[in-house]
């Protein structure tokens, strides 16, 4: 039986591999704000809501630092990670927040590794979640029967108006706030003396004029055109990926035309361009928020006639003020209305790669909630031929 290794056979042991140990990072002193500044300067490329988002999603982790008084990142340690991870939990962030917010700070600490601004163990110290499939739902879809509904009304009571056109196109071409912001009055084409702006347009762009023949001969109107101009504030999520011509179905194509004929204000914005949704107010553009806001107001349930399903009086009720529609607990921002269009189309039998490709996303599986009797009722149709096939 060996015997119990002495006091020196240990601390030999323990320089032996103190030895083997990289030696300690030399550090370069920087302030938590000022690296932040830094890391997003160099995401030029980036669109500005999404830097608009980065800084929000790593606002909390300056604050922290600033209560700690951590003045340099290079007095942070690992215990200060969990800490902070300790103190998101307890303001309730759900999983799906708590991703995008803890992979967002890992990469701007891992810029701050690149810096020698912290060792090289801060970054790996967060614990990004990896949300299941259930998790990164999103259960809050605006549901198609309500759409439905809203869109029979919007055509009944406010046909062509903006707020109809504006709710049919989120509803019927998936597009994010942003794009539908963007539009342009000539962004849309409506008839097929439109292509020739279309044509126009690549010829500027610099392509030949055969190989625009070739893009424009298969092109069929109605369909709109969203445009990546970050110089005139109207930047595209995905930049210049997410410009793409979306298919109009006649009938949408009909009300669009009706509403530029007879309701659109005839202006231009600040930098002369004529926006789809114009405003006479401010830049001449509508703004982002009254977009947003009508869209809070038009799923509301009392908009159109129906009862309250929260036992609210519709006459006192403060969500029925101006700029509160959000307030009401039925009430389904765009991107809501996104995540219902998206299983209106899969349950009408969009393929996910073409369905992908209008809505310009890869993650149709975190919008999508299937109905899935409408699914199973599709599938026995190809039930059917299989049957058929067999006799």
């Amino acid at each position: 039986m060996s015997e119990d290794p002495s006091a020196a056979d240990v601390l030999d042991r323990l320089d032996e591999l103190e030895e083997r140990l990289d030696p300690e990072e030399d550090l370069e002193p920087m302030a938590p704000d000022a690296a932040r500044e830094e890391w997003l300067a160099r995401l030029e490329d980036r669109s500005e809501s999404t830097i608009r988002s980065y800084r929000n999603r790593t606002v909390h982790f300056i604050r922290f630092c600033d209560r700690f008084d951590i003045e340099n990142l290079n007095d942070l340690t690992t215990r200060h990670i969990k800490a902070y991870e300790s103190e998101r939990i307890s303001d309730g962030l759900d999983v799906n927040t708590r991703k995008n917010e803890w992979g967002t700070l890992q990469r701007f600490l891992e810029y701050c590794e690149d810096l020698d601004a912290v060792s090289s163990d801060i970054p790996d110290a967060l614990d990004v979640p990896s949300p299941t499939k259930e998790e990164r739902i999103n259960t809050e879809k605006l549901p198609i029967e309500r759409a439905e509904t809203i869109l029979e009304n919007l055509n009944q009571f406010r046909y062509a108006t903006r707020e109809h056109v504006t709710f049919l196109l989120f509803w019927r071409t998936t597009m994010r706030l942003g794009a539908l912001h963007s539009l342009d009055v000539e962004d849309v084409y409506l008839e097929g003396d439109d292509l020739e702006r279309l044509r126009r347009r690549y010829e500027q762009q610099g392509y030949a004029p055969s190989v625009v023949e070739k893009m424009l001969e298969r092109a069929e109107t109605p369909f709109v055109f969203p445009q990546h101009r970050p110089d005139t504030g109207t930047p595209l999520k995905n930049g210049f990926e997410g410009e793409r011509a979306i298919n109009l179905a006649d009938e949408v194509g009909e009300i669009v035309s009706d509403y530029l004929r007879v309701n659109r204000a005839d202006v231009e914005d600040e930098h002369g361009r004529e926006p789809l949704f114009s405003s006479q107010k401010g830049g001449g553009r509508l703004s982002k928020s009254a977009i947003r806001n009508w869209m809070y107001v038009l799923t509301q349930p009392c908009e159109f006639g129906d009862e309250c399903p929260h036992d609210r009086d519709p006459e006192t009720c403060t969500a029925r003020e101006h700029g509160r529609g959000s307030k009401c607990p039925s009430s389904r921002s765009p991107h809501k209305i996104r995540t219902g269009s998206f299983t209106w189309h899969r349950d009408r039998g969009w393929p996910r790669r073409d369905l992908e490709a209008k809505a310009n996303t890869t993650e149709i599986d975190v919008y999508d909630q299937p109905e899935h009797l409408t699914r199973a009722a599709g599938r026995r149709d190809l039930l059917d031929r299989l049957e058929e096939d067999d006799e």
